[in-house]
């Protein structure tokens, strides 16, 4: 079972002594992400606060600090802040998480040397690292009978209120409800997604601040988690994660989720009368995203709870809270997928909403996966290799089909032209399909009478697909099959 122990042998008497600065640090910097962050863009603040959280680790662990590796840490640091500087993307946002785990674990870790050590020790720190800022939080008060109390219900109220935000930012009812228990001016009550906010930034950056790597300890594991399941709550570090603050939680959860599915099914499926402040539209499109990362936590909390071989996975109370819950978030998925489908119906489709069905589709499917990794009693790997098995099946399957016809072809036949409701034509957007989406615009075109400057962008259009099968190398069935049909009204001409 891994622990948290400092990096020397008297690395915990220093680290103990300096928390009152580490606290101040950490603080420091939560108010710096809120300043930097909260209600405003991402860009060049990203690299600031990057630098700021290096600085800080650089000043809370200066008695553990390896020098000797200071000034390779600090330049891969500078490298990858690059390309944040140059734009802030998922791509540049990872390498500057890396950076900075990769530089801590050089200054302040001198016994890990191979790769996989290594590895370890950055998903120690990426994934369990934030949740030990709750656990410190508590222990420096220094009250056991406290600590083992307020463990076993922090996960549940911690997560519930996550749970909670999403649902009401999902959902135009829920909130109207809550809004009603606050009948006064909102502004003058705290934000709970500021606090949510400062809650997530002091649980990143602690780590870095408080630096603990995980080791070995000398309890066999099967003692300490027989010691836990006999005593019902858990002790050490399972105070946070054992079989009490699980069943709680699960208790909690799907009576949160059940006020969304029961919604869901009345109003979403059932398509019962809304009050008449709320627009159906408003109820049905609002929710797909937030609903989505909500099944996306609920699945992460899933596969922690029901790690293989551990007490929970065999308990006969929590197996079909588990399963209950699970059966929750699949109909939450379907409901994001009907929203989505209601909102596309309006507003037509585009790359990213296909993206967004075919995700759905798959958050789906790894909840059934989760669900028959426990029914089948088989390791993480297993569920791993399932979940990769299905997501090459699926990149293969969209490989093979002409997302930019079908983009094309549905907005202009659901189109207020071709069907009298929705939305006029995007003809800019449907250009920037390509060649493809040719025989959709013609039909665009039709409608809205030859145009002369659709004409002309359409001609471009057509001079790309020829330049494209000129030469037998550029050519692809798709491009030749286009080709085919381009020519067919030449054909029919002609011979006429």
């Amino acid at each position: 079972m891994a622990d948290f122990i400092a990096p020397a042998s008297n690395a915990g008497s220093v680290q103990e002594g300096t928390f009152p600065v580490k606290a101040a640090i950490v603080l420091a910097l939560a108010a710096l992400a809120d300043w930097l962050f909260y209600g405003h863009g991402i860009g060049i603040s990203a690299a600031i606060f990057a630098v700021a959280v290096a600085c800080g680790s650089l000043l809370a662990n200066l008695a553990i600090l390896n020098r000797s590796q200071a000034l390779p840490a600090g330049a891969l640091l500078l490298a990858a802040l690059v390309p944040a500087i140059e734009e802030f993307n998922v791509a540049s946002l990872t390498f500057m998480v890396l950076a900075l785990g990769v530089g801590l674990l050089l200054t302040t870790n001198r016994d890990r040397h191979r790769l996989p050590e290594r590895a370890a020790a950055l998903c120690d720190l990426y994934l369990v690292g934030p949740f030990r800022f709750f656990r410190d939080a508590i222990g420096a008060f220094n009250l056991p009978a406290l600590r083992t109390g307020f463990a076993v219900w922090f996960v549940p109220i911690v997560f519930g209120g996550i749970f909670v935000f999403l649902l009401v930012s999902a959902n135009p009812l829920l909130e109207k409800w809550i809004g009603l228990l606050n009948p006064g001016n909102t502004a003058s009550y705290v934000s709970l997604g500021r606090v949510l906010f400062w809650t997530v930034a002091l649980s990143i950056v602690w780590p870095f601040i408080h630096v603990r790597w995980s080791g070995k300890r000398k309890m066999p594991t099967g003692l300490a988690e027989a010691a836990a399941l006999a005593q019902g709550i858990p002790s050490g570090q399972n105070d946070f994660f054992g079989v009490a603050t699980i069943l709680r939680s699960l208790i909690l959860f799907n009576l949160l989720f059940a006020v969304q599915t029961v919604l869901d099914v009345a109003y979403l499926w059932g398509n019962a009368t809304l009050p008449a402040d709320i627009s159906y539209a408003s109820y049905a499109h609002r929710g797909a995203y937030p609903l989505i990362v909500t099944a996306l936590l609920a699945a992460g909390f899933v596969l922690a709870a029901m790690r293989p071989g551990g007490p929970v996975e065999q308990s006969r109370v929590i197996r079909p809270l588990v399963y209950l819950w699970v059966a929750q978030n699949v109909l939450l998925v379907l409901s994001s997928i009907l929203r989505l489908d209601l909102y596309v119906q309006i507003y037509l489709l585009t790359w990213w909403r296909v993206a967004a069905f075919i995700w759905m589709v798959l958050v789906a499917f790894g909840l059934v996966l989760i669900v028959a990794r426990i029914v089948l009693n088989r390791p993480n790997g297993w569920l791993i290799r399932a979940n990769l098995l299905t997501l090459t099946a699926t990149l293969y399957i969209c490989s093979l089909v002409n997302f930019a016809a079908i983009i094309a072809d549905y907005n202009v036949s659901h189109s207020r032209e071709a069907a009298g409701k929705g939305v006029w034509i995007d003809m800019n957007y449907l250009f920037s399909l390509g060649p493809q989406a040719l025989p959709a615009i013609d039909r665009a075109i039709a409608f809205r009478g030859l145009d002369p400057t659709l004409v002309s962008r359409r001609g471009s259009l057509v001079e790309q697909q020829r330049r494209e099968v000129v030469s037998w190398r550029s050519w692809g069935l798709r491009s030749w099959r286009l080709q085919r049909i381009l020519d067919a009204p030449q054909k029919s001409s002609t011979t006429g």
